[in-house]
């Protein structure tokens, strides 16, 4: 599980520019409107052999100019509780504004790792003018220009030898042990579903190292299988911070997320599928994990024949073109269909597992291949030769053909489909890659 670095700053200093550069993401952010690109404002991250997950504050801060200081202010204060190192962005070219104090002022109080990073500084003028920044009282500045990434070495040095080394959760007696993690946006039911599951058999064995101090591991035995449920719902006071509820979330389910096998997102069926839902979602297929979908409060909505069906089809248009996932219909409350859950959890852990023999792969696969070859490029005919499945955690496939780098995304997603007609991968993402034969 990586460490989150968080980026914060007033608008328009280039957080995104930054978050863009850190993450090689070359596809300019400029506009604030949610919902224009899914999951922009995470990201991974990796120098010197540490992999980090990179977030930009900035994306969330919504409203007019007058609402902007106190946004900021509860990014910032969220940062601080949630991230492992913070990157402060502050801006050469208008010197210490109002806003850089206030910031920096909070910032003084955290015994995080906090780093000063003065952006637009491209020439020696400006070297010296990124003196000033010292004044807010932060230590030492890192001045960088993140559109051509001078600098921007020096600060991911100093960044790698602060960050905690990743955590070994588990002993390797243990690494079979599924993990199963509850997600989903706030009052959705998460915590009525783990006390239905954990009911008075519950037995905390271990908080998990590493994370936020309110992330529990709870070792659990249900269908003569072990598993651990990993419970991040409920743990927070509200009245502790006056709380970017988006943000929030965001943030503690990559925690939750990244150390799970088996995600399962939760939906309030009186709200439907929301873009919160989506991005819970959208970071579980990143990262590669499992999922369930569990509609709870199922037992308040006023059904008929086909409202199931409807909202099934609902949720798998939203999340397509990876909709081969289980969505199943409870009410936590009610202990409805609660075990059905953990059936499929155990299910989709076991795809996730799933290895196929090459000379299967090939059997099976080969025969649509020729039947339904990739598109000619300029007169170039692709020919694919040999698939095998790699060695890694979860299902990923490498097709060797003679001009891998002319396979578009349509047939990637036909080759998939073909895998996932002839082998159980539900509720698992995979990855194609194509090599060169």
């Amino acid at each position: 599980m990586s460490n989150i670095v968080a980026i914060v700053g007033r608008p328009n200093v280039g957080k995104s520019q930054l978050f863009n550069r850190l993450t090689g993401q070359r596809k300019a952010i400029v506009d604030n409107e949610s919902g224009v690109t899914r999951d922009r404002h995470y990201g991974k991250s990796e120098w010197n052999g540490k992999e980090f997950t990179v977030i930009d504050t900035g994306g969330y801060i919504k409203g007019s100019d007058d609402v902007f200081e106190d946004e900021i202010r509860k990014q910032v204060e969220l940062a601080i509780d949630e991230a492992d190192a913070i990157f402060f962005i502050v801006d050469v070219e208008t010197g210490i504004m109002g806003l850089d104090k206030e910031v920096a002022s909070i910032l003084r109080k955290t015994k995080k790792p906090v780093f000063l990073v003065v952006n637009k500084v491209d020439n020696s003028k400006r070297q010296n003018d990124a003196l000033e920044f010292y004044n807010l009282g932060l230590g030492e500045i890192y001045p960088i220009s993140a559109i051509n990434g001078s600098g921007t070495g020096d600060l991911l040095d100093d960044l790698t030898k602060v960050l905690p080394e990743e955590s070994e959760i588990l002993d390797e007696t243990e690494s079979d042990v599924p993990k199963f993690t509850v997600v989903g946006r706030p009052n959705a039911g998460k915590s009525t579903l783990i006390n239905a599951l954990l009911g008075k058999e519950r037995h905390i064995v271990t908080d998990i190292a590493g994370t936020t101090r309110d992330t529990v591991a709870t070792r659990y035995n249900k269908f003569q299988q072990e598993f651990d449920l990993i419970d991040t719902a409920g743990i927070r006071r509200k009245n502790k911070v006056k709380e970017d509820i988006e943000f929030y979330s965001v943030m503690r389910a990559i925690r939750a997320i990244e150390y799970a096998d088996v995600v399962f997102l939760v939906v309030d069926a009186t709200r439907g599928f929301e873009s919160q839902d989506q991005k819970i979602f959208d970071l579980a297929r990143k990262n590669n994990k499992g999922v369930v979908i569990l509609v709870n409060k199922w037992d308040l909505i006023d059904k008929d024949t086909h409202t199931a069906k409807s909202f099934t089809e609902h949720i798998q248009k939203e999340i397509a073109p990876f909709n081969d996932v289980p969505i199943l219909f409870i009410s936590a409350k009610n202990k409805q269909r609660i075990f059905k859950a953990i059936e499929e959890g155990m299910h989709v852990f076991e795809n996730r597992k799933r290895k196929i023999k090459t000379s299967k792969l090939n059997e099976v696969l080969l025969p649509f291949v020729q039947q339904n070859p990739p598109p000619a490029h300029k007169g170039k005919y692709i020919k694919i030769k040999f698939i095998t499945q790699l060695p890694t955690h979860s299902p990923k496939f490498a097709f060797f053909a003679n001009l891998p780098q002319y396979v578009k995304d349509p047939y990637k997603r036909y080759l998939e489909n073909k895998l996932r007609e002839n082998f159980d991968f539900t509720g698992v993402p995979i990855e194609i890659y194509f090599r060169k034969k």
